[in-house]
């Protein structure tokens, strides 16, 4: 099941954007500049430069997430979004002999495709345990003939082992990661994976990150979401036609 939390973030998010930004207009140093800066001097300052789409100073601000429950599917999708730092689970050094998996809702719902996959997902479970067994035993023998202890060949076999074996593991295995993203990329994250067009699991996800951003900073988050929020639907052809439906869901409801 999808767990997001909201392990860390820059403190005082909306003053370290409203500094950065006012430095570059002003002569005065970091010091003065805060001294003269109130919360409501803040919160005008973040308008303006929201008005102006004024944005790298959006970017001296960031959030970190520790993400559990999630497919290595997804996995491929987030770290397309590249200014933004990853630490994931390594299946080269953790052993996913009885791995969790991820149950898309439409086969959930569905007995047939469910029967399916998960059969499927037991056969992946026992092809890759068969595989790290036949490579466990066949790299300690190597080893222990090259001169190496058992225990020490039996550490560095497995190693191996789950290395290749891996490639057995389906999408669907669940895996884990922290996420750290500066504001203006989150931004354009939640820009395109809330919408209604994104993929189910990855938009649950970016849904998730949202509140708890929300929860942070009301107003640098103001009109995160799809990019209908903030004006026209740029899908064209391949709009979902519920513009007036998402600006509710995302400017009122979350």
């Amino acid at each position: 099941m999808l767990k997001v939390t909201l392990i860390a973030h820059t403190p005082d998010p909306d003053k370290t954007i409203a500094v950065a930004a006012k430095m570059c207009y002003s002569a005065d140093g970091a010091d003065k500049i805060m001294e003269g800066l109130s919360d409501e001097r803040c919160d005008k300052f973040i308008d303006m430069l929201l008005n102006l789409g004024h944005e790298s100073p959006f970017e001296h601000a960031s959030f970190t997430f520790a993400i559990e429950g999630v497919s290595r599917s997804l996995l491929a999708q987030i770290t397309r979004h590249r200014i933004a730092s990853f630490s994931v689970k390594s299946q080269r050094y953790v052993c996913e002999n009885n791995f969790e998996f991820i149950l898309p809702p439409a086969i959930a719902s569905n007995p047939d495709a469910k029967e399916v996959y998960l059969k499927a997902m037991g056969e992946d479970v026992a092809n890759y345990n068969a595989l790290v067994d036949i490579l466990l035993k066949d790299h300690t023998e190597r080893l222990m003939a090259e001169g190496m202890e058992e225990s020490a060949a039996k550490k560095s076999a497995e190693k191996m082992a789950i290395e290749d074996a891996r490639f057995v593991l389906p999408n669907a295995c669940e895996t884990k990661m922290m996420v750290t993203m500066n504001v203006r990329s989150l931004w354009n994250f939640f820009r395109l994976r809330c919408c209604s067009r994104a993929q189910w699991e990855i938009r649950a996800l970016a849904d998730e990150m949202l509140k708890l951003c929300k929860g942070v900073s009301p107003k640098l988050f103001s009109t995160a979401g799809p990019a209908c929020v903030k004006g026209a639907c740029p899908e064209g052809k391949m709009t979902c036609g519920k513009a007036l439906e998402m600006r509710r869901k995302y400017k009122e409801e979350m």
